[in-house]
């Protein structure tokens, strides 16, 4: 059974951080290329982050550069994303995604809200 499980999202201050964890089992993870997205209501589902499934090739929307940073330890079946500075328009639902050619796996995301 796959599964993809997102944890560490939370309250937070403009100008914080956090670190979201996505917990993979049920597919073999190293084998596949892990993608964060984030959704606010109303908006179209985007891309923030993405790593190839190695761990040595990253890729992020442009208003996260600098400030986040995408990570995946395949001894653990985990990927990462260290959000850090977060700013008010940060603020969404973060989902990752197992992707392999036409193969995709989705979790069901996680609340990040930066509010002072």
């Amino acid at each position: 059974q796959v599964r993809l499980v997102e944890s560490g999202g939370g309250l937070v201050q403009p100008g914080g951080s956090l670190r979201l964890s996505c917990a993979a089992s049920g597919f073999t993870f190293s084998s596949y290329r892990m993608n964060w997205y984030r959704q606010t209501p109303g908006k179209e589902r985007e891309l923030v982050a993405v790593i190839t499934s190695a761990g040595d090739s990253t890729n992020y929307l442009d208003s996260v550069k600098g400030r986040f940073t995408i990570s995946r330890d395949n001894a653990k079946n985990t990927a990462y994303l260290q959000m850090n500075s977060l700013k008010l328009e940060d603020t969404a639902r973060y989902y990752c995604k197992a992707v392999l050619g036409s193969l995709g796996y989705w979790g069901r995301g996680t609340q990040v809200t930066v509010s002072s």
